[in-house]
């Protein structure tokens, strides 16, 4: 089997820190969310990660190669940018006849069992992973029949299926998925200028394949700055995590300081996660993220996301206040 990761894309939702980095390489719980998703895979034993990046691909391959040397990866670059399916089709060449191919859209960190794949997919061709939401409008869902799936719906405008896709797919016969994606392609069946993957997946179907949606533990997702913060805090859940120093400071669990990091005379907590070479003094953080090289000093910040190397730097106030008066600091 072979892992494929795109990578691609500009991240626009989680700007400004996707301006110089790619979207992969931002940090919630006190790691990348790519090394999140390749810690969850590293246990299936691919033969290959296939990554398809933007001009951002250095950055990526001089991750994986600091933090995963071991892992057999290729890295492909997607010079256009025409949708998803269009990044998936650059690796046809290297996928073999018969041989399984999961797909990992890298918005996600999913909390699922993948160990049962190849069992799950006994008697189907794919597994396109799915997590029942609320709000079906916001995502494109799959309708099922007797376990299978029978179609696929964007953004439905009524509750025909509460079942999300979440950028989760894998194939039995990832050469023959190809064959397929190529005709879909040739087809131009595009939304918006772009190719997508249901488009293929119901061409598939059509054909005679059957797909199951399997139901994902959790559906994670760090594809803005509220997600991500949320993410944070699902992540950080149980995992309260000392390796730098904290001095002279209270921490309200869960909190992750990693090694190299440095708090002194703050309130921390709860759902922070402090990055190495950071320097936290005499303040209040709560409900953020401090990415590496940071320092914030005097100040008071929740629900907020700090990239590398910021300064946020305060000072005390002096105020003389009269009787029965009422000072309100609003900060928002």
């Amino acid at each position: 089997m072979k892992i494929m990761l795109p990578v691609a894309g500009k991240g626009t939702r989680l700007r400004p820190h996707t301006h110089t980095k790619a979207k992969s390489l931002v940090h919630v719980a006190g790691k990348t969310v790519l090394e999140h998703i390749i810690s969850r895979l590293t246990s299936l034993n691919a033969t290959e990660f296939i990554f398809i990046t933007d001009e951002n691909g250095t950055q990526i391959s001089e991750f994986m190669e600091r933090k995963f040397p071991d892992l057999p990866c290729r890295y492909i670059i997607q010079k256009e940018q025409q949708g998803p399916a269009h990044a998936v089709s650059l690796a046809e060449e290297h996928i073999e006849p018969g041989e399984g191919l999961l797909i990992v859209f890298n918005d996600t960190i999913f909390e699922a069992d993948l160990s049962r794949m190849e069992q799950l997919c006994a008697d189907c061709d794919g597994l396109i992973y799915s997590k029942e939401v609320d709000d079906y409008r916001r995502f494109g869902v799959n309708v099922i029949r007797d376990g299978f799936i029978a179609d696929m719906v964007e953004k439905p405008d009524k509750p025909v299926s509460k079942l999300a896709q979440v950028g989760l797919y894998y194939l039995k016969d990832g050469a023959g998925f190809m064959r397929y994606l190529g005709e879909t392609i040739r087809a131009m069946e595009m939304v918006k200028g772009e190719f997508y993957l249901p488009a293929v997946f119901m061409r598939m179907i059509k054909g005679g394949c059957r797909f199951r949606a399997p139901e994902i533990d959790a559906w994670l997702d760090c594809g803005k700055p509220e997600t991500l913060l949320e993410t944070n805090s699902y992540l950080l859940l149980g995992r309260h995590h000392v390796h730098g120093s904290a001095t002279d400071s209270v921490l309200i669990e869960p909190v992750h300081i990693e090694k190299g990091a440095q708090v002194i005379g703050c309130i921390l907590g709860p759902n922070v996660s402090v990055a190495a070479g950071s320097v936290i003094e005499a303040s209040i953080v709560r409900n953020s993220i401090i990415n590496s090289e940071s320092r914030v000093k005097n100040m008071i910040i929740q629900d907020s996301i700090l990239g590398e190397a910021v300064h946020l730097i305060s000072s005390a106030r002096r105020m003389n206040i009269g009787d029965h008066s009422l000072i309100e600091m609003q900060g928002k």
